[in-house]
């Protein structure tokens, strides 16, 4: 799969079927098991120390993949790493590092429109996520919107398999609401730049 060019011209990339079925109906379990053992908590926002949960700007339940990792999981992260070289190679962008989480939407919920550099901070340089929504349709709602120039903007139907990905700086996005539970794992490649004072997400 070529990488560099849509990134360069929109700075926006989509893959479907970057993970088979299997593969979706694999990390769902995991991520339905990570949620049976308590691992996932409420999002948050605000600045650091301040956080707070507000539904109505953020209403999804997130939980960092960390080790140990099951099988499937670091499968992905293989993936991603090699999506990684890629991009390097490809664009330049020396990216270095990966954040990964899982992210489940209940019905309703949503993530109002924003950016996802911390203030202060310019690490996140490449934002990407993975649905894991088999039978996803159209009606379901819960696309990721990614606002261009202006209010133009592209909607990306949560599809299970379906890998988004976008230049993270500036770039203004937003989860609509879903009518179904939607699960995704999303992430950002981080480069080695500096972080400043005053961080806020």
């Amino acid at each position: 799969m070529s990488t560099g060019a849509d990134l360069s011209s929109t700075g926006i990339a989509i893959w479907d079927r970057f993970a088979a079925p299997h593969e979706v109906q694999a990390l769902r379990r995991c991520a339905i098991a990570h949620e049976s053992r308590g691992d996932f908590a409420a999002a948050r926002v605000g600045s650091l120390g301040k956080e707070q949960r507000r539904d109505s700007i953020r209403g999804d339940f997130t939980c960092w993949l960390r080790e140990p990792l099951l099988p499937c999981e670091r499968v992905l992260l293989e993936r991603l790493e090699d999506l990684r070289l890629q991009f390097n190679r490809e664009m330049f962008l020396a990216l270095v590092e990966l954040e990964l989480h899982y992210a489940k939407y209940p019905p309703g919920a949503v993530y109002a429109r924003h950016v996802d550099q911390p203030r202060g901070s310019a690490q996140r340089q490449l934002s990407f996520v993975l649905y894991l929504n088999p039978d996803w349709q159209p009606s379901d709602g819960g696309a990721l919107r990614i606002y261009g120039a202006g209010d133009q903007y592209v909607d990306v139907e949560p599809l299970g398999g379906r890998l988004a990905c976008f230049l993270t700086p500036g770039r203004e996005h937003e989860v609509l609401p879903a009518r179904r539970e939607r699960y995704s794992i999303s992430g950002w490649f981080r480069g080695r730049a500096p972080t400043l004072h005053g961080i806020n997400h």
